[in-house]
């Protein structure tokens, strides 16, 4: 009889498993203070030349939108426009930081959808 083949694998295998839950758990602690340091971030996206600026949190919470004085002269309609952009540029720095961010804590692991 083989040794250490109860149940289909090895006593090897079982180790790999136990490692397995560790890290698992590491990553489930981390992701709860990357939560916590995501929502108290501020990630400022802009347009026009820092016309428009738009803050948002690490989980893409709306925080504020600052207007220059000069930007209310270009009208309605550009106006609206360089707040969309400026809230598009907010969006992309903090999915692109919690990306970042989520690849660290996960450490190379090949999770699927990160």
């Amino acid at each position: 009889m083989s040794q250490g083949q109860g149940f289909g694998f090895g006593l090897g295998k079982m180790k790999e498993l136990t490692e397995a839950f560790k890290k698992a758990q590491q990553i489930q602690e981390g992701a709860k203070q990357l939560q916590e340091e995501l929502e108290q971030m501020e990630i400022q996206g802009e347009s026009g030349g820092g016309l428009v600026k738009v803050t948002m949190s690490g989980n893409q919470e709306p925080k504020g939108v600052t207007i220059a004085p000069e930007a209310l002269n270009e009208g309605a309609e550009v106006l609206s426009d360089l707040v969309a952009t400026a809230m598009k540029d907010a969006y992309e720095k903090s999915t692109a930081t919690m990306r970042d961010r989520m690849e660290v804590l996960t450490g190379g692991l090949n999770l699927p959808g990160l």
